[in-house]
């Protein structure tokens, strides 16, 4: 026996907001393979200096998003297909899955927000290990190595330097930094310690806002699922 009545409008509304769910999944999955080969990220993560590849824990949480839209598009649809169906199995099913999603989107929301600032401190403490090598008096191929790594990040970046940077590195920074324009010589540039804080806060927000849209759409989801399953429950005849 098929619902009726207000029943009826929460099962179209429940497969509405399951439509948008399975579409918020492959907008995440878009946006989490995008964050992996952006070319300015990419650029700085592949870097190696004296056998160490530059901190990847940003990698660690776009790889966790991925993962996630991937389950959110297969999730998505086992709620739009339970909810048409009118199934109290499927939408138990789908029911249990997306509390355990909550759980985790939570945990992981906890987790990036009290480690917000280890990566851009990670990838600091890296070019830093570079900075302070390409200064080294003594010429080596390590020194070498580390001249070539702050290339790239000067040029990807486009900035020069800690902002306090020694007389040393200031009597290399013309052939380190980005090459400027005669009007644009003039300006300080500018550390590539506030570019890399910058560039990494960019991106967890974009991760953060974008989390805090499906816990929304989760917690909707949840309440007509409930319902519709106690709809179903009550429309169907006992014996």
């Amino acid at each position: 026996m098929t619902v009726v009545g207000c029943n009826k409008c929460v099962k179209f509304m429940l497969f509405f907001f399951n439509f948008v769910f399975w579409l918020a999944g492959g907008v995440i999955l878009g946006v989490a393979l995008w964050l992996r080969h952006d070319n300015q990220t990419s650029s700085l993560l592949m870097q190696q200096f004296e056998g160490q590849q530059a901190p990847n824990t940003f990698y660690t949480s776009v790889y966790i998003l991925i993962a996630v839209g991937a389950v959110m598009m297969i999730v998505g649809f086992l709620g739009c297909y339970g909810a048409i169906q009118e199934s109290q199995c499927l939408l138990g099913t789908f029911f249990f899955l997306l509390v355990c999603l909550f759980a985790c989107e939570v945990a992981a929301g906890i987790w990036g927000f009290s480690n917000r600032e280890t990566i851009s401190k990670e990838m600091i403490n890296f070019y830093d290990a570079a900075y302070i090598k390409s200064v080294d008096v003594v010429d080596s191929s390590s020194k070498t190595a580390a001249i070539k790594v702050l290339e790239v990040f000067h040029e990807t970046l486009d900035c020069c330097g800690k902002g306090d940077d020694s007389p040393l590195f200031k009597q290399v920074a013309g052939a380190l930094c980005p090459k400027k324009t005669q009007d644009d010589a003039l300006l300080k540039p500018q550390s590539c310690h506030l570019k890399l804080k910058d560039l990494f806060s960019e991106k967890l927000c974009l991760i953060g806002l974008a989390a805090l849209v499906v816990a929304v759409i989760m917690i909707f989801e949840m309440i007509f699922t409930m319902v519709l399953c106690c709809a179903i429950r009550n429309a169907t005849p006992v014996y």
